[in-house]
């Protein structure tokens, strides 16, 4: 039988991240291309505490069907700690729980973006959300990340040549890929900017708190008072990604919409899940876990730009983080960046290819991620020693 696709679905491609999770499976790899917290991040043992817990006590409230909106003692919650700690949030904002913030970037084009209109995005940008947009035939246009953010003057330029923009998407701190984190300046001119030629901006923060050098910039929604900044807060990088609980903060008519279309998707985020995480917020020392992450990471992002500048450099260069998870990794020109992510693969190391991260990923790139949160030390100072050996024959 010939099957026959929706037009939705047709030039959606693989995740180039799940594809090479199939070279990263071999033991004998060293995989650089995930995304995964470490290991030791997880607090195991409270969320087994909790767990028990909550099947003694409330067993029947963790396994019936619950309100789409979400956990209301979670939601409740969350507004109360936003508007606390990061000053976001209005009353005419509401809260909505979601099935991790990929489920965020779908309702959001879903509710907001018909055929053909266009999202402003970072080029590079998170191909999770690249993928959702592209599902709905939204039309893809990338500003260069520059290393404080997003290229405002190219983004003033692309605002003002096209009239049927729905919204910029940006991930202001420690962006994935780029690592990079927006300066106070340019939060402040992205926001003018989508003022003054009235566009939405979709704000992605799921790793704002993982920031272990440097200062804390506010987020571009505490700015906001025209009520245009979605807000995408996850649980996925500080707690466990496997409960899949994130969280939107934005105008309650958007927060309306993408309700409706959670009650067509999936009803509502798992309930254990939900409760799980309240009961973690608030019975437990939350900023004492953020603390103790920041310190896993520091160890381990350290280490890994002290290998890059022991076996790569000068021919990779790289922009140091504060925070984060990745390191976007930049080619000498003379090299062919798929060519080298290939040799890789046969050498045993797995990166992700820069163009997966592109609105085009015909463009070229010079750039590649690593991730350094997953692997070991002792398989960081392999991958990264063999990705020098590599480039070194290369030039």
């Amino acid at each position: 039988m010939e099957y026959k696709f929706s037009d939705r679905t047709n030039n959606l491609k693989p995740s180039a991240i799940r594809e090479i999770f199939k070279y990263a499976a071999d033991p004998t790899v060293v995989s650089l291309s995930a995304g995964n917290p470490s290991p030791d991040a997880f607090p195991v043992k409270e969320l087994e505490e909790i767990s028990a817990e909550l099947f003694r006590t409330n067993p029947i409230g963790l396994l019936q069907y619950s309100v789409t909106e979400g956990y209301t003692p979670l939601r409740e919650y969350l507004k109360g700690y936003l508007s606390d700690k990061y000053c976001i949030g209005t009353d005419n904002d509401d809260i909505l729980i979601t099935t991790g913030a990929q489920q965020i970037m779908d309702f959001a084009t879903k509710s907001l973006v018909n055929e053909g209109e266009i999202i402003v995005t970072e080029a590079p940008s998170f191909i999770g959300s690249l993928n959702s947009f592209r599902a709905y035939n939204a039309k893809l246009v990338g500003v260069p990340v520059q290393s404080d953010g997003m290229d405002t003057e190219i983004l003033e330029k692309v605002l003002s040549e096209h009239d049927n923009i729905k919204f910029i998407y940006t991930i202001p701190n420690f962006q994935n890929p780029s690592g990079v984190t927006m300066s106070m300046e340019k939060r402040e001119r992205v926001y003018e900017l989508a003022c003054k030629y009235d566009v939405l901006i979709l704000e992605d923060n799921p790793y704002g708190d993982l920031r272990y050098s440097g200062e804390f910039l506010p987020s571009i929604k505490s700015l906001d008072k025209e009520g245009r900044v979605i807000y995408a807060g996850s649980f996925s990088k500080v707690i466990a990604p496997g409960i899949r609980v994130a969280y939107v903060l934005a105008p309650k008519p958007i927060i309306q919409k993408m309700t409706v279309c959670k009650q067509g998707s999936d009803v509502h985020t798992n309930i254990w899940s939900q409760m799980l995480c309240y009961e973690y917020l608030t019975k437990y020392d939350f900023e004492a876990h953020l603390d103790k992450l920041r310190t896993i990471y520091r160890k381990k992002a350290q280490f890994c730009m002290d290998l890059l500048d022991k076996y790569c450099a000068p021919e990779i260069t790289y922009d140091k983080i504060d925070g984060g998870l990745f390191i976007w990794c930049k080619l000498p020109e003379s090299v062919d960046m798929l060519d080298y992510v290939k040799k890789a693969i046969e050498n045993k190391v797995c990166v992700v290819p820069g163009n997966a991260f592109l609105t085009d990923e015909s463009e070229t790139t010079n750039g590649f991620r690593i991730n350094f949160s997953t692997p070991t030390d002792e398989q960081l100072e392999k991958g990264i020693k063999a990705l020098g050996k590599l480039i070194k024959s290369l030039v």
